[in-house]
């Protein structure tokens, strides 16, 4: 009797069991091929074909191993580089997710035989960082990419040069301080003896706030108030203008070296402006799933951030259902609300602010806002991007 056709029920059934994974000890890594059963299997064995790729692999047993050893290894690094990264995570979880592809190396056909002595292996190699917990075993994938490298550089290299320019913004601030301060006249206190011409006057101290020149001692007959006592009122009178006119020029000066440092303070924050981030999580904003990861379910559908974790991962609580979801904020992004409705500046100068949705120009995929907290209070601000901004909850 023939094989079925394709389309048969038998045939349909041969393949649905042929999906997905299967027992291990059925499976043959010399032929690459996976056995339904035990009477598969063992027909496998028997076969031509088998009893070929044994007479091979006697000739040279360990260039095989070496082969699949490889094979194993490149799989299981460019997974965990590329799913999870630079993160510490359980070695089993990596494991587990490997071996889900049904076309994956064995590892009992490989020179390790345990994952605990793949995982101390690559730790001696320097693939990974390794550390034993009473959990289990962590790795972390350490990334020696020439590009990835180059980026870290410049990243450092951009931190670096905004440090050396707060450095020399803090030494333009004190050459101005400086340099005001060598402009006001320092007023020195002179000091004279007491004396008096005659024996029988008494000497009398003004002792009035602030006075410390000897102007204040001034002799006159305290029984009488004669056309002296009047000269002294006066003289005494203009003193005071003077001085509210000497204080009065201060403060002028004052107000201007204020003036001068709110410019400096403005170019500042100009600075900020342009200094943006990677992240831009923040509580209690409202955003929207993209990933399809979730299924249908949660596609599409929008959250709050209750808390965010390292900066990159947030717990999201479902609207609908009050799910709660630990996300990355690649599978995340922002909700723009209708103009009126208040949002939060997620990046950018303004990070952190809070602030009324005025408009949206759809042209240019960005907004206008009108700050309300922190100390730019009622400024209005042009062309913030739409992933600058979030919905408020």
């Amino acid at each position: 009797m023939g094989k079925s056709d394709f389309l048969t029920p038998k045939a349909i059934a041969n393949r649905i069991k042929s999906k997905g994974l299967q027992k291990l000890r059925w499976y043959c890594q010399m032929c690459q091929k996976q056995c339904r059963d035990e009477n598969g299997f063992k027909c496998h064995c028997m076969s031509e074909s088998h009893q070929r790729q044994l007479l091979l692999a006697s000739e040279n047993p360990q260039q095989f191993m070496d082969y699949f050893s490889e094979e194993f290894r490149n799989d299981f690094l460019e997974l965990l580089r590329r799913r999870f990264g630079t993160k510490r995570v359980h070695n089993n979880i990596v494991y587990n997710e490997y071996i889900s592809h049904r076309e994956h190396i064995h590892m009992n056909a490989t020179q390790w035989e345990t994952l605990t002595d793949f995982t101390k292996w690559l730790g001696r190699e320097g693939l990974c960082k390794v550390d034993e917990t009473p959990k289990g075993w962590y790795i972390q994938y350490i990334d020696r990419d020439p590009e990835t490298i180059r980026r870290q550089l410049e990243l450092e290299k951009k931190k670096k040069q905004d440090l050396d320019d707060e450095e020399k913004t803090a030494k333009f601030i004190e050459e101005q301080v400086r340099r005001g301060l060598e402009g006001k006249e320092q007023e020195v206190p002179t000091f004279t003896e007491l004396s008096r011409e005659n024996d029988e006057e008494k000497v009398t101290f003004n002792l009035s706030k602030g006075a410390c020149s000897s102007s204040g001692a001034t002799s006159s007959k305290s029984s009488t108030l004669g056309p002296s006592a009047l000269k002294t009122i006066g003289s005494s009178a203009s003193v005071k203008r003077k001085e509210s006119s000497q204080s009065s020029a201060q403060s002028k000066e004052k107000k201007k070296k204020k003036s001068a440092l709110d410019e400096i303070m403005e170019i500042e924050e100009e600075k900020k402006r342009t200094a943006r981030t990677d992240y831009w999580l923040q509580p209690e904003i409202v955003v929207k799933i993209i990933t399809k990861k979730l299924g249908e379910k949660y596609h599409k559908k929008k959250g709050i951030v209750k808390e965010v974790i390292d900066k990159y991962t947030a717990v999201v609580k479902m609207i609908d259902s009050g799910d709660k979801l630990k996300l990355d904020q690649t599978h995340l992004e922002t909700v723009i609300p209708a103009p009126g409705k208040r949002i939060l500046v997620l990046n950018g100068g303004y990070r952190g602010n809070e602030g009324t949705l005025e408009s949206i120009n759809e042209k240019t995929f960005s907004a206008t806002v009108v700050i309300e907290t922190g100390p730019l209070k009622g400024r209005r601000v042009e062309g913030i991007q739409y992933e600058d901004i979030s919905k408020l909850a």
